[in-house]
């Protein structure tokens, strides 16, 4: 158990909370990152990083993260492995404790606890996470370039996941446990038009199959809820689309939410409606890209500095 104290209190070590930290330490700011509960963020289950500026040849997002972290050491910032679990915004400064039994003061913060994705809860879809099941066609949908995958979901992220897929694919199936959708119906009618996708209705995946070495998908046993009938899809990629939800129970008490959970931020930046909490990243914008994440780290740390 130890007490830290810093001027600004950095929570989550995704691309925004180190982009934020690299910012803040550049302008004399005594930060503190807590690295949280999934240590580099969601990025860190990404197979391939193609997208992010500046790398010419691909790069595992644990690969990305690992340099970020390493970038913001070189700057001064001090990364804490901890999770806080409780937070007092009420009083000044403020005061956050952690599952470590650490007490952490600090005269600003900038929340960057990311988002996490709503798995199906299979082992074996854990056992295969970034090695053939994503929750990111943007991020990987290229490497499946000619192949046949497979999206898990019925909503908005689901029809938008397959349709961006076949840009790349050579089929998609779209295993959705309703006979309807609830996207918006100008998806609904895209994606019926595509005669690269496939729907199998009423379904539900019972297990992700695959090999050991190497480890990769090979396909999904899936099962009619209706019927109860099984049948065998032979995919490449599992792309699982039913939804992320904010980190942000922990502040529900204090900040305002909007009707998704995500941080409301004022219309021109990071900050929130208590001054000297900012928010950056997943937990305020749904874009679900690192590249926006970092950009929005570096914003919410500029104005951090300006209010210290």
């Amino acid at each position: 158990m130890a007490e830290y104290r810093a001027d600004l209190l950095i929570m989550g070590s995704g691309p925004a909370g180190y982009t934020a930290g690299i910012y803040a330490a550049r302008a004399g700011i005594d930060a503190l990152v807590v690295a949280g509960s999934q240590k580099g963020g969601q990025l860190t289950l990404s197979s391939e990083v193609e997208n992010y500026p500046g790398f010419v040849r691909p790069l595992s997002g644990y690969q990305l993260m690992e340099q970020m972290q390493e970038q913001a050491k070189l700057q001064g910032v001090h990364t804490i492995d901890d999770e806080i679990t409780e937070v007092d915004f009420f009083d000044y400064p403020f005061v956050c404790n952690s599952t470590g039994g650490n007490c952490y003061i600090s005269k600003s913060i900038i929340i960057a606890t990311g988002a996490s994705v709503k798995w199906l809860g299979l082992a074996s879809e854990q056992k295969y996470i970034g090695h053939g099941v994503s929750s990111c066609a943007t991020c990987d949908g290229f490497f499946y370039r000619g192949k046949e995958v497979a999206v898990i979901g019925g909503g908005n992220s689901a029809l938008e996941e397959a349709l961006y897929l076949t840009n790349f694919v050579d089929k998609v199936y779209v295993v959705h446990r309703r006979h309807s959708f609830r996207a918006e119906h100008v998806l609904k009618q895209r994606l019926y038009q595509n005669r690269k996708i496939t729907v199998l209705w009423d379904s539900e995946v019972e297990e992700v199959l695959g090999t050991d070495k190497p480890l990769e998908v090979t396909g999904l046993k899936i099962h009619h809820v209706k019927t109860d009938k099984v049948r065998y899809l032979d995919v490449s990629g599992v792309f699982v689309a039913i939804g992320h939800h904010p980190n942000t129970e922990l502040f529900r008490r204090y900040l305002k939410l909007d009707s998704g959970g995500y941080i409301v931020t004022k219309s021109d930046g990071c900050s929130t409606d208590i001054r000297g909490i900012f928010a950056a990243g997943d937990v305020c914008n749904p874009y679900r890209q690192a590249v926006i994440a970092a950009a929005c780290g570096a914003k919410a740390a500029l104005e951090a500095i300006k209010f210290l």
